[in-house]
């Protein structure tokens, strides 16, 4: 049966130079004067969750911080075109990317996809930074859909469902990341995990969380693609 393999983006698929930080740390300064703490992490979260946390962090309530979150949230891609941009050279696909997606857009019983906590624009950005096409991935569910990761694995499988015609059981739903939080996220629906620990998390700190296989990066296409069939 057809597996639907959903990678993340940001340290799985890509790393953009820091410029998503500071397009966002941007966007909150000029809506509420405070870009929030230098050590909080976004690795794992969702746009809209990382302003929420991070205001909420600053002492904004919950009331004001969905007022902005919008205005925020454009401004944070307005932001974002620029600081890509100015670190033009500096963005880059991250070691054996471009095959492995090739191979798994290229194989009958693979759909391939994406499972993001970027909104829809700033998917697309960050993408064609690194000259991956964002139109090349056939299902997705991204921060634009919902605030909270564990949410996001449903909203694909409906997407999956919808695009393939028939119910796709969640245990053959493949989610493709770096951090706990993409190894953790689909098990609502019985998805299967695999990590890479190409972001800001060694092999053993994700082991820790029992993905069906760990990656130190994507370079072994056979050896990932084995292990996306078996999980």
């Amino acid at each position: 049966m057809t597996r639907v393999v959903l990678f993340d983006i940001d340290g799985t698929l890509l790393v953009s130079h820091g410029a998503g930080r500071a397009a966002m740390e941007a966007a909150l300064l000029a809506h509420f004067g405070d870009a929030g703490p230098p050590s909080y992490r976004y690795d794992g979260k969702t746009d809209r969750l990382i302003v929420r946390e991070t205001m909420r962090l600053a002492g904004f309530d919950d009331a004001t911080i969905d007022a902005r979150m919008d205005a925020v949230l454009d401004a944070y891609l307005a932001h974002l075109t620029g600081a890509i941009s100015a670190r033009a050279g500096l963005a880059y696909a991250l070691p054996g990317v471009h095959a492995l997606l090739d191979a798994v857009e290229a194989a009958d019983d693979l759909v391939l996809g994406l499972l993001t906590g970027n909104v829809v624009p700033g998917a697309r950005a960050k993408l064609a930074a690194v000259d991956i096409a964002f139109d090349r991935f056939a299902v997705g569910a991204f921060g634009s859909d919902h605030e909270h990761r564990p949410e996001l694995p449903p909203i694909a499988q409906r997407r999956a469902s919808a695009l393939l015609g028939r119910e796709v059981p969640g245990d053959r739903i493949v989610i493709i990341g770096d951090t706990p939080a993409d190894v953790q996220c689909g098990r609502g629906i019985g998805a299967r995990a695999i990590a890479v620990a190409t972001g800001g998390f060694g092999v053993a700190e994700l082991e820790a969380h029992a993905p069906a296989a760990t990656f130190a990066d994507l370079t072994d296409t056979a050896g990932v693609l084995a292990a996306i069939r078996d999980a």
